[in-house]
Order: C-alpha cells, then structure tokens, then sequence
C-alpha cells in the first residue's frame, strides 16, 4: 500500500485495495487505513472486499515493484545490524544484541534509549530514502516486538522494556497475539476470553479446549514468554529451498482466475507445476519418493492422490505419474478450481544408471541457464 502511494502520491489518503479488480478471483494483499475501518483485511476475497468498501480504488498486485522496495529497506536496516531477518515483503527483524556500546552516546539513559534512537534513527532513513512510513517495535523477542510494532503503526516506534510484557498484552484483544485468527477469537470469545489479559489468566485446560497441544505455548506467549532466537529467513515472494534440505514437502500449487474445465489446460498446469517442484527439489539437491497431486474441484470438495516412485528431481519422470494420478482421480464432470503437487520422502539419493545420467546432464544445463537468465527462460512445451 505505502509502495502505491509512494508511485502515485494521489492515492494518499484515499481508500485503496491492493489486489486486483473487482469481481476477479482472489484476495486482498494490501488495504488502506481508509477500508480497513469498513472491514476489509488482507487475504479477504476481493468480491467480499468491493461488498464491504465499492468506493475504493482496487489496483492489481506488482510483486516486482514491492521485492524492489523491500530489497532498498533492507539495505539500509543492514547498516546498523549484521543480522537481519527477513520475515515478509514488509517486515524484517532486526537483532541488536551486543550493539548498543557502539552506538551508545552521552545524552543515553540506558541501554534501552541506545536502541530506541537507533531505532528512530533507521525509520527516518526510511522514510528520506525510500519514501515509505516505517513502524518499529523493540523487545526481548519476535513475538514482542511484533506486536509491539503493530501498536506503534502508522510510522511510530514503540520499546517494550524487558520485564514489562504481560502488562503490555493484557489489555489487548486476543487477535493481537501472533496466531491467533478468527476461528481462535470465536471460540475464545465463547468461553468469554476476550483480551491476552484473561488468556494468561485462563487455565492450561481451557485453552486446550482452543488449542490443543499448543495451550500451553500459546499461555506462555499471552504472558510475554517468547524466544529471543530470530531463526530461518523466509526469502521475500521465493520459496524458501535450502542446500540440502530434506524435511518436510516441496509444493507447489495454482489457483485458477476462473474455473477450468479444458483438458489441455489442466495437462498444461500439472506440467507446470511438475516442472516447478522438480526444480526446486534440484536446487535444494534432493530427489522424492513420494509425489502427490492435489484437485480442487468448483464446489471447493478437495482430494489429494499420491505414489511411491524411485527417487526423482525431474520433471520428465514426474508429469507422467502425476497426469496418471489426476486421470485416475477425476470422477466428476465438475470444473477444476485449484490444482497442486508436492514432494515428499525427500533425500540424497544417487543414481548411476546412464539414464538418469543423462537426464542430470540435461538438468544441469536447464538449471544453468535459468540461473542465469530467470526461470522462465525455458520451459517444456506441455508447461507453456
């Protein structure tokens, strides 16, 4: 939103939703202050949003133009700390720990101040050299300090002393905590949990009843007690593939503009999406045991297939079983709305067949010249 009205500055103060037109299938990625106080969030469709706000001025989404923004913040917030996370196209945390003797001055009250003015200090390069508002939150955690920045929109900073974080969440709405949605708010509000106040309060039981196994976890967040750790960086509009990496899924799936009943397209997208993985999987230096093909038909019933296979990273192996399993699960006549593959059972398999040689070799020179050029600089034909 704040990239918008940095391009066109007549979009300031004006209801804007960031997302695409109306009347499009799909979500609202950014909304101005002015639509939020009509309702609209992020990820609510854009048919609800026109509903809610049809005065507002709907623009499409320019992923390019927000990483280019994202990349110059970044740039700056590396200059006054060596560890910077990125966590989304708009948020990064950054760790200060050990840094405030060399930024201390003599007007500082503590430590706190230090930080605090640096803090300050980085929003307005910002805001001069990038032109966007920037909040910030401090404190002794991510969990913290994200909504501390939260607190502290439009353009502020707010510092959350160590020591002082229960009572800065006890009287803030339960959705002010990281993870918990509406479907949580609800059932909390059910049970008369209205503020983190009271779910600090409420007994590991109750919040069971909410939660589940993560009661507890969610008790010692409502009461400030969060990891200081930043963790993994999640790479900004990119999946986030590390050399090596075999836990967990490589996935990849599609939303369709509008419902797809055409034979040709679906082959088209399964191979697409076949094609993605198999790169990724390449690029992480893993190969699959498992693919599974996931459909979703117009009236959202939703089914997942899925196949044991030798160890594979190609795409050239995959899109045959993965056709296979879609003709095979395809009983309705109803039209396509999502389709997905992802891999699972991953690991470092070697192979020393000349076949599979071969098709290493021919990856290779794909990968290279994609690494080079984009990912889309070659593509089978089947994907295009």
């Amino acid at each position: 939103m704040s990239v918008e009205r940095v391009l066109n500055p007549h979009l300031q103060d004006k209801p804007v939703i960031v997302g695409g037109r109306p009347g499009q299938r799909g979500v609202v990625t950014a909304a101005s202050y002015e639509v939020r106080a009509l309702g609209v969030r992020s990820g609510m469709s854009l048919t609800e949003a026109a509903r809610r706000a049809p005065q507002a001025i709907f623009l499409p989404t320019r992923h390019d133009v927000y990483l280019d923004f994202s990349q110059r913040v970044r740039r700056i917030t590396e200059r006054v700390s060596p560890v910077v996370q990125t966590a989304s196209i708009d948020e990064q945390f950054i760790d200060f720990s050990g840094c405030e003797s060399m930024y201390r001055k003599p007007g500082d009250a503590n430590d706190d101040a230090t930080i605090e003015r640096v803090v300050r200090e980085l929003t307005q390069s910002i805001a001069r050299e990038v032109g966007l508002p920037a909040s910030a939150g401090i404190a002794t955690s991510k969990m913290m300090a994200k909504v501390a920045s939260g607190l502290a929109k439009p353009a502020g900073v707010l510092l959350v002393p160590a020591g002082s974080e229960r009572m800065v969440l006890a009287p803030l709405a339960v959705r002010r905590l990281p993870g918990i949605g509406p479907v949580a708010e609800a059932r909390l509000k059910a049970l008369k949990i209205l503020t983190l106040g009271e779910v600090a309060e409420a007994p590991i039981a109750t919040l069971a009843r909410v939660f589940g196994a993560a009661a507890e976890s969610v008790s010692r967040a409502a009461r400030g007690i969060a990891s200081g750790e930043l963790g993994r960086e999640r790479p900004t509009f990119q999946e986030h593939d590390p050399q090596g990496h075999d836990v967990g899924t490589i996935s990849n799936e599609r939303t369709f503009s509008s419902d797809v009943g055409d034979t040709d397209r679906i082959e088209s997208m399964l191979c697409s999406l076949c094609e993605r993985v198999a790169w990724r999987a390449r690029r992480r230096g893993v190969k699959a045991r498992t693919v599974t093909l996931k459909l979703r038909y117009s009236d959202f019933d939703t089914l997942t297939r899925s196949r044991t296979l030798s160890p594979t990273n190609s795409e050239l192996e995959l899109y045959p079983v993965v056709r296979e399993l879609y003709v095979r699960a395809k009983k309705r006549p109803s039209a396509i709305r999502l389709l997905g593959v992802s891999l699972s059972k991953l690991g470092a398999f070697d192979d020393q067949l000349e076949l599979f040689q071969e098709r290493e070799g021919l990856h290779r020179a794909v990968d290279s010249i994609r690494a080079r050029f984009g990912y889309d600089a070659l593509r089978l034909a089947r994907a295009t």
